[in-house]
């Protein structure tokens, strides 16, 4: 089974350049978007109808911002929209899919650089989604925690790491919620199969930065260990061009 994760930058975007004859040819059968940006009455939702996929959408409030979705070929058992807490959900971050044998849930964590006072709700959300993905494991042990988490772990993780160490998605505060998370018995399944540094997921639209590799790896899917004995590779796709993020790919069992 083939799950895809990809922060598309708003959707209407994404579609402009070419994204529905990638997805077309990739065929994951599970797909996550962050960042949609976009109701679903803002496009023809029978264009990927006919490829087969059934859409599941969760956007912000606010029009034109945030907001994530699934795509799924298999229809899920059963959907979770947010995490039940309104200054989340109402900005879109999470839309849970359960599917037999493992719940995938397409996520995106809030950005700190506009400022301190978003710095300061990015660590609020990371302390509330901490608490939510351990009671979600104690009802459901086969869970895939996908999308932008907006943090590079570590050093192997960012093109410089000494000159971004004060930056919001490398701070010590963040890269030490990762510790804890993965220590909390989630596997990073890209650093399971990759050890090998200088591959990232997102690069700032300034200076030339992709043609550069000057990037960021802040997307991850991240799953219980009890998953680790299905996953058969993970990978990213950082020639796939239709947003300041490239998708990444995970395939399970």
């Amino acid at each position: 089974m083939k799950l895809i994760s990809y922060n598309v930058n708003g959707i209407r975007s994404a579609m402009s350049k070419g994204f529905v004859d990638w997805l077309k040819e990739e065929n994951p059968d599970i797909i996550g978007l962050q960042e949609i940006k976009a109701h679903e009455k803002d496009i023809d939702p029978t264009i990927f109808q006919d490829l087969g996929y059934n859409l599941y959408w969760y956007p912000a409030v606010k029009k034109g911002y945030s907001g994530v979705a699934i795509f799924s070929k298999i229809k899920p058992k059963s959907l979770k929209y947010g995490m039940g807490l309104n200054k989340y959900d109402d900005e879109g971050r999470i839309l849970q899919a359960d599917f037999d044998g493992f719940s995938f849930i397409s996520s995106y964590f809030p950005s700190g650089t506009t400022g301190d006072e978003r710095q300061g709700f990015k660590y609020e959300f990371l302390d509330d989604i901490f608490g939510y993905m351990q009671d979600l494991r104690n009802e459901n042990t086969t869970v895939i925690l996908s999308g932008d988490y907006n943090i590079c772990h570590k050093p192997i993780d960012i093109h410089n790491p000494v000159s971004n160490k004060n930056s919001s998605g490398f701070l010590p505060e963040e890269r030490a919620w990762m510790d804890k998370f993965t220590g909390s018995g989630f596997i990073d399944t890209f650093r399971h199969f990759n050890p090998n540094p200088h591959q990232y997921t997102w690069w700032s639209f300034r200076a030339n930065s992709r043609a550069k590799n000057l990037g960021w790896r802040i997307d991850y899917h991240m799953v219980t260990n009890e998953l680790q004995n299905r996953l058969k590779s993970a990978v990213i796709l950082p020639d796939v061009k239709h947003s300041d993020h490239c998708p990444i790919v995970l395939e399970i069992e």
